[in-house]
């Protein structure tokens, strides 16, 4: 799979969507590769335009630009609690230099 996105994400960006009043639009993922070789990811509701790469996630309708496809192969975005009521969406990336792979707890 090209990407994947946990049960909590998806829920969560379902969640925005209805808040956000942008039921409809699809999730726009953006990846730039930084000179360090860390991974700036951008995302938001838009449309698709005629050249965006389109795949649907546990429901949720998905676009990004050709570029963003082999920096976010094998990622996987979840939404986590980063801190006490600090919820985030994250990305988990092989291809990201800052990237280590998470542990059992």
């Amino acid at each position: 799979m090209m990407l994947d996105i946990t049960d909590a994400a998806a829920n969560q960006i379902k969640v925005a969507a209805q808040e956000g009043g942008t039921v409809g639009l699809l999730l726009r993922l953006e990846a730039r590769m930084r000179d360090d070789g860390s991974i700036n990811y951008l995302m938001g509701f838009d449309e698709a335009s005629e050249e965006d790469i389109k795949f649907v996630v546990k429901g949720v309708e998905i676009v990004m630009v050709p570029e963003s496809v082999p920096l976010l192969d094998n990622a996987v975005m979840d939404y986590v609690e980063l801190e006490k009521g600090d919820f985030r969406f994250i990305f988990s990336n092989p291809k990201d230099a800052n990237y280590s792979p998470p542990t059992e707890k």
